[in-house]
């Protein structure tokens, strides 16, 4: 797995379809921008709203545009297990690097039953399994005694938390580092980002870098390396268009920021729509405001 950034790529469409030529065009932006990998069909890539035959498109193309540049992490996440299980194998089988998997959403499984479901997609493949915890969008929070369950096995290879709870974040952080320090804590949220690194995490997987992928990797690369005046004016910067890419449910907002700078169409699918026009007037601001 990567320390840095990674991208939690938008999908792009083009009259109802999976846009390729634009995907590719766009994946070439993030790797030459110096993002250190590629999430996809995340919550960003609208994969609920995504088909079985277009997930295999989208991550055939991704993989091979990647071409070994940076590893790709596949959302495989469900809250059936079995269908984890198989969305994983399929990702595998395809070329991925490593799958992404959500805490099981609207069935609100006990700790037992979080242990469990990752232990079974992790059983069933061979390759790296990054853990997401969001319980803003699945109504369940996965607690550190069972992420620390989880780390004793082999291919669990770290978590996206997103649970916006910086104490718990640094309580995970400090517990698993101790018995593993390879286990990566990635941040789930970009407003996050600089702190959690600060407190010994390894990145970020970031809506921020799909408009701005090289001022993130290079904020998130100088708190690594420990240089926090570089990070943290980096961080403030940036903190505004962190905040203007929430101003409606992701991925609204930076569909919109991704179209104005040129790498997708606006288009977005249903339940999902277009960003609003008040909305809009303040993202092309903050936009303005960074030479975007």
């Amino acid at each position: 797995m990567f320390r840095g950034t990674g991208t939690a790529l938008v999908t792009p469409f083009a009259e109802g379809r999976f846009d390729e030529e634009s995907f590719r065009r766009f994946i070439d932006f993030q790797v030459e921008g110096g993002v250190e990998a590629l999430i996809v069909l995340g919550t960003t890539g609208e994969a609920p709203s995504v088909s079985e035959e277009e997930r295999t498109e989208i991550i055939s193309c991704a993989v091979a545009t990647a071409a070994g540049r940076v590893p790709v992490i596949v959302g495989t996440g469900s809250n059936s297990t079995d269908h984890a299980v198989s969305s994983s194998l399929r990702a595998q089988d395809l070329g991925a690097d490593g799958v992404l998997v959500v805490t099981p959403y609207y069935n609100k499984p006990t700790q037992e039953g979080l242990y469990r479901h990752f232990r079974e997609v992790a059983k069933a493949i061979s390759i790296p399994m990054v853990i997401y915890n969001v319980p803003g969008r699945t109504g369940c929070n996965i607690h550190p005694d069972t992420v620390l369950r989880l780390a004793d096995l082999e291919n669990v290879a770290g978590i996206k938390e997103a649970s916006g709870d910086m104490a718990q974040v640094d309580d995970l952080i400090r517990r698993v580092k101790k018995v593993r320090s390879e286990f990566k804590v990635y941040s789930g949220n970009d407003d996050q980002a600089f702190h959690l690194v600060c407190s010994g995490g390894d990145g970020v997987i970031s809506v921020l870098s799909n408009v701005v992928p090289r001022e993130t990797s290079t904020m998130i690369r100088s708190a690594l390396d420990e240089d926090l005046s570089a990070a943290r004016k980096a961080h403030m910067k940036l903190f505004p268009m962190m905040k203007g890419l929430f101003v409606e449910t992701n991925p609204i907002p930076v569909k919109y920021a991704v179209a104005r700078i040129g790498y997708c169409s606006q288009e977005i699918r249903l339940p999902l729509v277009p960003l609003s026009e008040k909305a809009r007037d303040g993202l092309d601001c903050l936009m303005d405001e960074l030479g975007l």
